[in-house]
């Protein structure tokens, strides 16, 4: 008995609880184990001390509810009153970020829904610039003549004019 210590039967329910077996054990173990023996003191105290507390009465003192009561209602009715202003100090704080993003909404909007399409536009700039786009240019380089392989020549064959390389860089 003096390697099974006493705490785990302590620990695991009620001072109040133990049975007459229980605390048996528990005093003869705690005769032998000065750890244990401080455990089930430490126990024995904190039982005390909790019935004696239990069976104080604690009276409120005089008008208490009605102070409570009163608190409550000046609470609740502040609290109605700060919504209202809350709101109106966000509206303050964020109305020009709200208005801004409806405005951009609404622009994007009409862009989408009412600009001229952009496929007309495409096909007028591929026609105009030459028989090639840019990726015929590039993935298709077996087809073209070794002299518009190199950059004049694809920019020539994409732009249409002759572009002096050198001298824009």
């Amino acid at each position: 008995m003096k390697d099974e210590h006493i705490i785990s039967i302590i620990e695991h329910s009620p001072f109040d609880a133990l049975t007459e077996s229980d605390l048996a054990t528990v005093r003869a173990h705690a005769g032998h184990c000065d750890d244990c023996l401080r455990a089930y003191r430490a126990a024995q105290i904190s039982s005390l001390l909790v019935k004696e507390r239990a069976v104080a009465a604690f009276e409120p003192s005089p008008f208490f509810q009605t102070r409570v009561l009163a608190a409550l209602r000046e609470q609740q009715a502040s609290t109605g009153a700060a919504a209202a202003f809350s709101f109106r100090r966000l509206w303050k704080a964020t109305g020009a970020l709200v208005s801004g993003m409806a405005a951009t909404v609404a622009a994007l909007a009409v862009f989408t829904f009412f600009a001229p399409s952009l496929e007309s536009t495409q096909q007028d700039t591929t026609s105009a610039f030459g028989a090639y786009s840019a990726e015929e240019l590039i993935l298709a380089r077996g087809d073209l003549p070794e002299a518009d392989l190199t950059y004049d020549g694809l920019l020539t064959t994409i732009y249409g004019t002759d572009v002096d390389v050198d001298a824009e860089r």
